[in-house]
């Protein structure tokens, strides 16, 4: 045989022999010849095709070529030859013989059934005769078609992997071959179970995965080239006719038999659903690439999205509305939530939902696959609940314009599928169905008949529909108009039927049941427990029972005095100091919401429980309670020993569960009701103050000391790493007892925050560790309440556990500092020790931020050596034994972290990365004299920070992009939130002051920046000035809950801002800019700041405190300083004052004393030269009104009236001339009616700040004496007067720069001023002023809105015995007064003065119908004799 001896033969006649002797052939002719002659004798022609790869072999490089065409000429001589002598074509030979070779090939050897692969001899035989093959192919002698008629006549089918080297070598294309069969369904099936082989053996352990994937891969390619053709694709393969319906059949069936085993996942082998899972490989995007049609790839992926969607579709609406709670995101099949990943890959979020949408429109679907779609969008796609709500409404309108049930249904079932899947992916039901039905607007609302289609629909679902949903139809009915109402009674009556039958009672509702969720319902005891725990919480925020309860003790009393009451008054042994608890009850029996027969027998069961504790431990010495902590230390002490052995770790988890249930003795049964409160409750943390029961914190002191000693002992034989999942475990363990998380957290606040600095190395790292285990739980850790002792909103307390262990390691003081280097040095050193492994995703997610940022900013800060080190990773390896040992110098330990490679990586990341605003937070705790730098090291820390790490870096980074500006306003608004933060004690006084280092480096900036600005060319002029910028984009969009809150937050921040303010260079307020060739300055932004913010926080109402005037002025003549003409640019800016800022010209005049010495030391050092003429005539002023007060002579006038008003008036009160008033203002002399005015405007002002800010030493009887004495002045001239109430929104610009200069609360209070004055109103008044009962009017209402608001009125005030209240302006007797002298008055007033009153008379009818009433009979034409004397009370 050929394969034998004959073959050994032909290869010493072809190579061997040639080299032993000289051929005795005289030529290639004869030597083939012999060679047939000899074949003749040993004929094998299937060996030959397999042996005929070997004749090269044996030859050198340099025959090769010769040799190759030698043995291509062989085997085609021996084929013709052969074929001569049969009778038939040499190709058709040839392939006869190929396919025996084949067969024999891919013959099993001992397999019974046939595999899809082939092993390495069967691979390498195969290869040597398709490389046969393709010479026959290029020497056309070898026949594809009757190859293609042979295969199919094999008597086992060619094994899989064959038919794909036969389409990868180009030797027979599988489109090709596929076409040849003329059994179709013999061929489908053949691919199915030889695809589905192939599947399996991918998945067993072997080399051959990567094969078969590549086999699975080519195939698919050809499959979707075949069966999903475009149009431009189907000249060039018309000739398959039965290929495109074989290759859809194949994918078909395939996708079949793994939809087959959706639903029976469970039911599966393991490597069955390995298999199915290897062939969803056919769905990745990424194998396509250019070979297949990118509109192929989309038809193929939009059929089989389809065919998964409309498959086997047998289940009916009903059973989708009761079942499809299982078909959520979470517990979909995994193999139904891989197909679907892989499909979308090809679709946007659009496309998916459209395909969805279509489907749903036009075929009969697979509920389960199609919600179970409806949740993998809106889960996996961002912009999918968008999407989702406009195909709700989408079909809403549909079903409605049709009164068509299917659409109904389908958007109730989409609606709230998605639901399930959480708020933070979309809206829960309850919501969508108050959005959708809830108002006039809905749909339904448009017809009668829409309404009787909505609610026959609802009613239809009844028999199927769970409870929560239930609930939410009847606590938020649709909007039914009062004539159908029998409609919706009609349904809620049939809704709560079935409710009955579902043992559900709509009275035992929950106060604040969550009625979104669609988890199983909670029995009335267990939500009771939760609505208890609810309501002591708001009751300790707000001191006030909630208004949630006083609702239920009236309209759901069944459920407050069933479930509630004695959810309540369970007994217990009651604390000596009265708690939350007890304060709520004691105010719910206050208010009668609590019988007094429960009431009484709650108490006695208190009492009776404690005289049963107290008989109890006189009895017994030791109590029986420490029966199972005894137990539990035994069981934690066998935890240790197998811990340190290796060869135990197998026992661990058995010994731990042991552990878990000694510690549920100790703790005492909690049912599930009470842990799963537990676990959605916030925990309150006091971090000043965290107290928890001894009780408790002796077993968290327990559990905490053996996880300490078990991570020693661990760490004594092996690295973390080594220790296998035993602290892991344990951890968890601790924390699936939920009722004991927050006694652990306080006791951890207790350890870190209160103690962190006297813990030893041991605790430290024992403590390091378990916080890192948290972090492994933190989805069993609810977030923590955290009082922080500061003034801010109770939602920026809620903390996540990594922010929690941010707020408990404190860097103010050395101590605190090396604290904290210790335990997040040992904190992230032993997690990248524990998971070296780990992928960077995986540590990432374990890796708390918090803890990182803080080694940011401590680190560079202690060692000049990380300020710039990127990472030496040869030189820096992170040894466990190192940093366990306690000797260590924290300083070298936290060094060799940070010089990590790994460690460095993870500072790139943005979530770790500690970013400008941040260490300004960090950095503005540390308390200076305390801190473990000196002032000097400080000081160049800070320079290297800011001019060297932020100001340079990216803002993606956190850095300030190299733009001052961006870091003054960084600094600005942190120092600002910062102080936001410190509690606040009376009137604004800060208990903890602005680090003056942070606000040193903030003024350098602020100059530096200034100096730039100042060496540009050109036009120095900016937009806006950036500091008043700043401030003014933070006193926007802010919410608060009351409008309380908004303005106390308001007055808060402003006044932080003057802080700020006066704490930068003074120049800094105004702006330099050119016009022309001279250099000006521009005050506008300042001025804009003082009139829309800052005013309205100066309790004088109409001047500004003297640090920020005194600092604008002093600014004002520093920047003067670069321009041309200093004197000429002051006069203009207050020149300007007069007209656009007059609060700063008046705040200059009152604090004038105190203010020229500094201004003229100033100009004189600045300029040497005489002051300006503007502030000259200040000191003029002033210097006239003291002659005037002083001498006796008549008061001379310069300038506005208003500003020599504000000169007289503010002397008059420093120089308190009590007594003499009358004689000053007789002295005034004729044509001073504007100064009179303008002093009873700056008395009023007085009047007002002495109710609401007492505390700045303005008495309010001698406020209201002098302006009764004005007003007596103002009178006996007959000077007009009223118009100074009105404002220049209601028509009267005569007084505007007044008004412009009173703060929004004193321009608020006028009315409160004027009806203070009625004692010095003259009778003639009412005749002489046209408009004074239009003004007296319209101040009244203003003054009854203000009390109907409750907005700024002030409190009665405590007076002393006596004194009349009405004269200390009591708001409720001014009030009174008002409408007694209006009541007189009206039907005093002339004809005329009733002309303009109708815009005041509906507010007059809503306030006061007495008083409207009044001023309607009161006819204009009546005679009233004016002369009389007006009787006011």
């Amino acid at each position: 045989m050929m394969a034998g001896t004959g073959g050994s033969e032909l290869r010493a006649l072809l190579a061997g022999r040639a080299r032993k002797r000289r051929s005795t052939f005289g030529s290639g002719a004869e030597l083939c010849q012999a060679a047939l002659r000899l074949l003749d004798r040993h004929q094998n022609l299937n060996d030959l095709l397999l042996e005929v790869e070997d004749l090269v072999k044996p030859a050198g490089e340099c025959g090769k070529e010769h040799q190759e065409a030698l043995s291509e000429s062989f085997i085609v001589s021996v084929l013709q030859e052969q074929a001569s002598r049969l009778g038939v074509p040499a190709a058709v030979l040839a392939a006869k013989n190929a396919v025996t070779n084949i067969e024999q090939i891919c013959q099993p050897s001992a397999s019974p059934s046939q595999v899809p692969l082939l092993n390495l001899d069967q691979r390498e035989r195969l290869s040597c005769l398709l490389q046969t093959v393709k010479d026959l192919l290029v020497n056309n002698v070898f026949s594809r078609s009757h190859f293609c008629q042979e295969i199919w006549k094999m008597q086992d089918l060619p094994v899989l992997e064959a038919v794909w080297h036969l389409h990868r070598g180009n030797i027979i294309g599988l489109g090709e071959l596929l076409e040849s069969n003329p059994d179709a369904p013999a061929v489908v099936e053949w691919l199915c179970s030889s695809l589905c082989a192939l599947c399996e053996q991918a998945e067993e352990p072997s080399q051959d995965a990567e094969l078969a994937g590549s086999v699975l891969s080519d195939f698919a390619i050809t499959f979707l080239q075949n069966g999903f053709q475009q149009t431009s694709e189907l000249g060039r393969t018309c000739e398959f006719k039965k290929v495109p319906n074989i290759c859809r059949a194949v994918l078909q069936r395939m996708l079949t038999w793994v939809l087959d085993a959706v639903g029976k996942e469970k039911q599966e082998d393991v490597f069955t659903l390995q298999a199915m899972r290897f062939w969803l490989n056919v769905f990745n995007v990424s194998i396509y690439r250019s070979a297949v049609h990118p509109d192929s790839l989309q038809q193929f992926f939009r059929h089989t999205l389809t065919e998964v969607l409309t498959y086997n579709p047998l289940l009916k609406v009903s059973d989708a509305i009761r079942m499809q709670r299982e078909w959520s995101f979470t517990r979909t099949c995994s193999l139904l939530t891989a197909l679907y990943r892989k499909l979308f890959v090809a679709f946007s979020a659009k496309e998916s939902i459209c395909q969805l949408q279509q489907v749903l429109e036009t075929h009969e679907v697979n509920w389960q696959h199609v919600l179970s779609c409806v949740s993998m969008l809106v889960v996996c796609q961002a912009e999918a609940e968008q999407l989702f709500k406009d195909l709700l409404s989408h079909l809403l309108i549909k079903a409605f314009e049709n009164y068509d049930m299917e659409n109904m249904i389908t958007a109730f079932l989409i609606a709230r599928q998605a639901a399930l899947e959480g708020p933070a992916v979309f809206m829960p039901y309850s919501e969508w169905f108050k959005a959708s039905f809830g108002s006039a607007g809905g749909q339904h609302g448009s017809s009668k008949k829409a309404l009787v289609f909505l609610f026959e629909f609802l009613s239809e679902l009844v028999p199927f529909e769970v409870a929560p949903y239930l609930k939410v139809h009847i606590m938020y009915p649709p909007f039914v108009p009062s004539k159908h109402r029998s409609i919706l009674l009609e349904y809620i009556t049939l809704a709560k039927t079935r409710l009955a039958d579902l043992k559900v009672a709509i009275e035992d509702m929950g106060l604040y049941e969550d009625l979104s969720s669609t988890d199983e319902a909670v029995q009335p005891q267990g939500q009771a427990l939760r609505d208890v725990e609810k309501a002591l919480q708001i009751f300790e925020n707000t001191r006030k029972i909630p208004t949630s309860v006083i609702e239920a003790s009236i309209f759901r009393r069944p459920y407050y005095i069933s479930w509630f009451l004695p959810a309540l008054l369970r007994p217990r042994v009651l604390p000596k100091a009265p708690d939350v608890c007890m304060a709520f009850i004691d105010s719910l029996k206050r208010a009668d919401k609590i019988p007094s027969n429960l009431y009484s027998t709650y108490i006695q069961a208190c009492c009776a429980m404690k005289e049963k504790m107290l008989q109890d431990e006189s009895e017994v010495e030791t109590s029986h309670s420490k029966e199972p902590i005894e137990q539990l230390k035994a069981e934690l002490a066998e935890l240790r020993v197998l811990i340190v052995d290796q060869a135990k770790h197998e026992d661990v988890p058995a010994q731990i569960a042991l552990i878990s249930d000694r510690l549920s003795s100790v703790l005492g049964h909690s049912g599930d009701e009470n842990d799963t409160a537990a676990l959605s409750t916030r925990i309150q943390v006091n971090v000043f103050d965290p107290k928890l029961e001894p009780c408790h914190q002796s077993v968290v002191d327990l559990l905490l000391t053996s996880f300490c000693q078990n991570l020693i002992a661990a760490s004594y034989f092996n690295p973390p790493d080594r220790q296998g999942p035993c602290l892991s475990l344990f951890v968890k363990m601790i924390c699936g007892h939920r009722r004991l998380i927050p006694a652990l957290l306080r006791r951890l606040c207790q350890l870190i925050y209160h103690q962190g600095p006297s813990l030893n190395d041991a605790h430290i790292l024992g403590l390091a560790a378990f916080v890192i285990h948290l972090s492994e739980c933190r989805s069993l850790i609810p977030e923590v309440e955290a009082d922080l002792g500061i003034s801010q909103p109770v939602a920026e307390k809620v903390l996540s556990i990594s922010e929690y262990w941010s707020c408990l390691l404190v860097c103010r003081t050395k101590e605190s500092f090396s604290f904290c280097t210790r335990f997040c040095t040992a904190a992230i050193s032993y997690l990248m020790c524990k998971f070296p492994s780990f992928s960077r995703d995986d540590l990432y997610a374990l890796v708390p931020p918090s803890l990182v940022k803080k080694l940011q900013y401590i680190v560079p800060r202690l060692s000049l050596e990380a300020r710039g080190i990127t990472c030496e990773e040869g030189k820096a390896d992170l040894s466990w034994s190192s940093l366990s040992c306690p000797s260590l110098n924290y300083r070298r330990a936290s060094l060799c972290l940070w010089k990590q490679a790994r460690f460095q990586e993870l500072l790139k990341e943005k979530a770790f990365q500690l970013s400008f605003r941040e260490w300004l937070l960090l950095e503005l705790e540390v308390h200076p004299e305390e801190d473990i730098l000196s002032a000097s090291e400080r000081q160049d820390f800070h320079y290297w920070v800011i001019y060297q790490w932020y100001l340079p870096a990216p803002s993606a980074s956190g850095g300030c992009d190299g733009d001052l500006e961006k870091a003054c306003g960084i600094i600005i608004n942190t120092i600002l939130d910062f102080s936001q933060r410190l509690d606040l004690g009376g009137y604004g006084q800060l208990k903890m002051s602005v680090n003056p280092d942070i606000l040193c480096k903030l003024q350098e900036l602020v100059l530096e920046l200034g100096c730039r600005r100042k060496s540009l060319s050109g036009c120095l002029d900016a937009k806006s000035h950036f500091l008043f910028k700043i401030l003014q984009e933070r006193l926007k969009d802010r919410k608060h809950d009351s409008a309380l809150g908004e303005q106390l937050w308001r007055q808060q921040e402003l006044l932080l801002h003057r802080r700020s303010l006066v704490g930068l260079p003074a120049s800094a307020l105004i702006m330099t800019c050119r016009k022309g060739k001279k250099t000006t300055l521009d005050c506008e932004d300042f001025f804009h700041f003082v009139n829309s913010e800052l005013k309205n926080v100066c309790s004088r109402g109409y001047a500004l405190p003297y640090d920020i005037t005194s600092h604008f002025f002093r600014g004002l003549l520093n920047a003067s300083l670069d321009c041309e003409e200093a004197a000429e640019v002051v006069n203009d800016v207050l020149t300007t004052c007069q007209t656009k800022c007059p609060i700063v010209l008046l705040s200059a005049v009152l604090w004038w004393p105190r203010l020229e010495p500094v201004l003229c030391s100033q100009w004189k050092r600045l300029f040497g030269a005489p002051l300006a003429e503007e502030l000259e005539r200040l000191r003029e002023c002033q210097s006239s009104a003291t002659g005037f007060l002083s001498s006796g002579g008549v008061f001379p006038l310069s300038g506005p009236p208003w500003i020599s008003a504000a000169f007289l008036h503010c002397t008059i009160q420093q120089q308190s001339p009590h007594g003499r008033e009358r004689n000053v203002l007789k002295r005034l002399g004729t044509d001073t009616e504007q100064l009179l005015v303008s002093l009873l405007f700056f008395s009023l002002m007085d009047l007002i700040s002495a109710k609401i800010a007492p505390k700045e030493g303005v008495d309010f009887q001698t406020s209201l004496e002098w302006s009764l004495e004005i007003l007596q002045c103002l009178e006996e001239r007959g000077a007009s007067w009223p118009l100074l109430f009105q404002s220049a929104e209601k028509g009267s610009r005569k007084y505007f720069v007044l008004h412009s200069a009173a703060s929004a609360c004193h321009s608020r209070l006028l009315p409160l001023a004027f009806y203070s004055l009625t004692p010095g109103f003259d009778h003639e008044l009412l005749a002489r002023e046209q408009l004074f009962l239009y003004v007296a009017l319209d101040l009244y209402l203003q003054l009854l809105q203000l009390f109907v608001e409750g907005k700024d009125l002030p409190q009665t005030d405590q007076v002393g015995q006596g004194q009349d209240p009405v004269e200390h302006g009591d708001p409720v007797e001014v009030i009174s007064k008002a409408h007694r002298f209006l009541r007189a008055a009206i039907p005093r007033c002339p004809a005329r003065s009733f002309g303009n009153l109708g815009p005041l008379l509906a507010a007059c009818d809503q306030l006061d119908p007495e008083l409207g009433a009044i001023l309607r009979r009161s006819r204009p034409a009546a005679a009233l004799d004016l002369d009389e004397e007006l009787v006011l009370f």
